[in-house]
């Protein structure tokens, strides 16, 4: 009986000694709590980069769209017929008049803006927004004129300066100018936008050839 008894309990100490202890228990836990906090930082700090990486696309963009929008409309700008007759002459447009911050031609306008046929545009900031105010054109005046459709271009604009380039007069050298009176149109316009101060945007200097 005593034999029995000695090797029942032999088992049953076996059977204690395979588990864990609460000290182990808490390790491990603790060890895997470490893990979860590394995890969840990790997961935070790709969510934040891939954030600040989406922003920066949607500005690029951005300013992509408006980059090729205002290239588009300036060298496609439409000359009189009356000037085309003229080989040799310089390109003289329907309209062009263009100061340091504002220009304004008669052009074609974006596809889904209402009209097919030219407008009266006038490019321009307005509070901080990069706007083309637009109305269709009109060979002969019957009343008064519409008033103009405004188009948001591009938002968070503090300056927008343009530089013509070309002869202040006939016979001089060609160089860069604040404004330019037109009709003819000249050789290079520049387009610079600026922003706020802690704006990550940087717009590089927009040349174009009106003459293309």
């Amino acid at each position: 009986m005593k034999a029995r008894a000695g090797a029942g309990t032999g088992i049953s100490s076996t059977s204690r000694q395979a588990g864990f202890t609460l000290l182990e228990l808490l390790v491990a836990l603790s060890v895997l709590g470490l893990v979860l906090i590394a995890l969840n930082h990790g997961v935070r700090t790709g969510l934040g980069i891939w954030n600040v990486e989406a922003h920066q696309i949607n500005r690029t963009k951005d300013l992509d769209a408006t980059a090729r929008l205002l290239r588009t409309m300036l060298t496609q700008i439409p000359v009189s017929a009356a000037a085309s007759i003229n080989a040799g002459s310089p390109p003289v447009a329907i309209a062009f008049a263009g100061k340091g911050d504002q220009l304004e031609f008669v052009g074609e306008l974006p596809m889904g803006l209402g009209t097919a046929s030219y407008a009266d545009i006038t490019l321009r900031l307005s509070g901080k927004r990069l706007v083309m105010a637009w109305s269709p054109h009109r060979h002969e005046l019957t009343g008064p004129a519409p008033a103009p459709a405004v188009t948001e271009i591009l938002n968070g604009v503090e300056r927008l300066d343009l530089a013509y380039w070309g002869p202040p007069l006939p016979a001089a050298s060609p160089t860069w100018l604040a404004a330019w009176d037109g009709p003819s149109l000249p050789n290079l316009l520049r387009v610079r936008l600026g922003f706020a101060a802690g704006d990550p945007r940087r717009w590089p200097d927009l040349i174009i050839a009106p003459r293309l």
